[in-house]
């Protein structure tokens, strides 16, 4: 069985580093943010349906990658990322969003380094960004999906990530193992 694990936090906290990074460590594969490729191409002024193409995409790509997947797939991003994005750019979320698989677990990247501007990242602002931070973890909470928190600088991300994932088996993934304890 194929575990999918899917980092999720607002931009710039290193997901889609971590997600290949961990991919390459345990010889699997990831799937990288359609997001990123949908702003480049037709910019960040996002309207309710291009992010309903986006989540729609991501979870595509998702899905097709599970058959090259081993023991974990990892997401760097997905439809409930997409959803907080919603939030944060339209005021709501379309109910589409909360309507696709969800991950064995999510990875909440903290927004506890630096912001990195690129040519599409929008939310650099300190208070903005902590509002973003904010709407992205209620995102978890209110869909009731097992997640564990991920800080520190990159090296200490990586290796949280790591152990969490050495102790996360398909027994265990939706079991009561304390995920919350293992990352602090």
């Amino acid at each position: 069985m194929t575990l999918t694990i899917v980092l999720h936090g607002v931009e710039s906290t290193g997901k889609s580093v971590l997600a290949e990074k961990l991919a390459r460590y345990f010889g699997t594969v990831w799937v990288p943010e359609y997001g990123r490729t949908h702003a480049e191409t037709h910019g960040v002024d996002m309207d309710e349906q291009d992010l309903l193409v986006i989540g729609r995409t991501q979870a595509a790509m998702i899905d097709a990658a599970k058959s090259d997947a081993r023991r974990f797939l990892f997401a760097d991003t997905d439809s409930l990322m997409t959803a907080a994005w919603a939030e944060m750019m339209i005021g709501h979320i379309p109910p589409e969003l909360l309507t696709y698989p969800k991950a064995d677990l999510y990875l909440l990247m903290e927004a506890d380094v630096a912001w990195v501007p690129d040519s599409v990242r929008i939310y650099g602002d300190d208070p903005v960004r902590a509002r973003f931070a904010d709407i992205s973890r209620a995102v978890l909470e209110s869909s009731g999906v097992r997640w564990a928190s991920i800080s520190g600088d990159w090296n200490a991300r990586f290796a949280q990530a790591v152990a969490l994932m050495e102790r996360l088996t398909p027994s265990n993934a939706s079991s009561g193992f304390d995920l919350a304890q293992e990352s602090e």
